[in-house]
């Protein structure tokens, strides 16, 4: 179902975007740097967080780390990352594939500025063996993203 969401939502907004399904997992930032022969940097991996009552994507260079301080003063609170089962109920992707293409649940999507050291990122696609290789501010478009400063 999720890999599927992220191809209908693809083929409806970038059908120039194709889903690379592999056999190896790229479930972990290293993994899909093996598996898409990039630096771990270049993957963009997709955290859902919430703070407060407010539950958003933030998509993020592999090797980033949320950074609590920049974190509270852009968002007005401590993140707090979703167990897997919540994740998979607000996305519809399970963990290692979550990414902000065909989510289950309409949320804020937030790219944080770790991404822009690449002119092209690699972010999963609904499953833990499948990753798009797309422009970083195509795939700050396509996803109504905001850019924020919430890493280190």
């Amino acid at each position: 179902m999720s890999l599927e969401s992220v191809r209908a939502f693809l083929a409806e907004k970038a059908p120039d975007i194709t889903v690379i399904v592999t056999e190896q997992s790229s479930a972990t930032v290293d993994l899909a740097a093996q598996a898409h022969g990039v630096e771990p940097a270049q993957i963009a991996k997709t955290i859902c967080v919430r703070v407060g009552e407010a539950t958003m994507l933030i998509v993020a260079g592999g090797t980033a780390r949320l950074d609590n301080k920049k974190f509270k003063a852009q968002f007005g609170g401590k993140p707090r990352m979703l167990g897997a089962e919540e994740v998979l109920e607000l996305t519809s992707h399970p963990v290692g594939g979550v990414c902000p293409f065909g989510i289950a649940t309409p949320m804020p999507i937030y790219c944080d500025v770790s991404l822009q050291a690449f002119d092209e990122v690699v972010p999963a696609a609904g499953a833990t063996n499948a990753a798009v290789r797309i422009g970083t501010n195509r795939l700050a478009e396509l996803t109504n993203a905001q850019w924020v400063d919430v890493c280190q």
